[in-house]
């Protein structure tokens, strides 16, 4: 198994250093051959806007929409915005989204860099893929100028809710995942395992 991670901007190398961790044969991605061959693909947290704009720059658009449309692919925080179909709280001009995700994103639903926060969700999905290394329990999860899933579509899944207010904070689609906090700066490996197991 060959997992990419798209290393233009952001959490990548965190990223990086949990799939081998799980013994994952890892390739940063910033060009469109660096595609090639690969079972699945991870767009990192960092700035959104940069992200899509760089993809942009280096012809990747186009691809990681084709890559998207065929192979599992997680987003997480503003990978989580660049895989959905449709943003809100755009900023002057827009960005490009990859799509491929049938859900509408806020960008900034929990405010800015000051408001990032960590909280303990329940994912009953996680239960699957139990590792006796791996805590049992919530999963600790870190938001950073998180966005949050504000509608879907039939076909997606809900996977967690932020616990009181109830926002939607992880869903999946088939093939794709998406995450609206930072499974990389935790020590806890289960969603990393998760998408794994989506490959597999």
């Amino acid at each position: 198994m060959k997992i990419g991670v798209l290393a233009l901007q952001g959490a990548f190398r965190e990223h990086i250093l949990k799939l081998q961790a799980l013994g994952v044969d890892v390739r940063e991605v910033r060009l469109p051959g660096h595609l090639d061959g690969l079972d699945g693909l991870i767009i990192p947290g960092g700035e959104s806007t940069t992200i899509g704009k760089l993809a942009v720059a280096f012809d990747l658009l186009a691809p990681l929409r084709a890559f998207v449309r065929q192979k599992p692919t997680w987003g997480t925080c503003a990978g989580l915005i660049l895989l959905a179909d449709r943003a809100v709280r755009q900023k002057k001009g827009g960005q490009p989204l990859i799509g491929g995700l049938d859900v509408t994103v806020d960008r900034n639903y929990f405010g800015r860099q000051v408001d990032s926060f960590e909280a303990d969700l329940d994912v009953p999905a996680l239960a699957a893929i139990a590792h006796p290394e791996d805590p049992d329990g919530p999963f600790h999860a870190i938001f950073i100028r998180a966005p949050a899933v504000v509608e879907m579509g039939p076909g997606v899944q809900l996977l967690a809710r932020l616990p009181g207010d109830g926002s939607i904070v992880a869903v999946r689609q088939g093939r794709l995942l998406g995450t609206a906090f930072h499974p990389e700066l935790s020590d806890d490996l289960r969603f990393h395992r998760y998408f794994i197991s989506m490959i597999a």
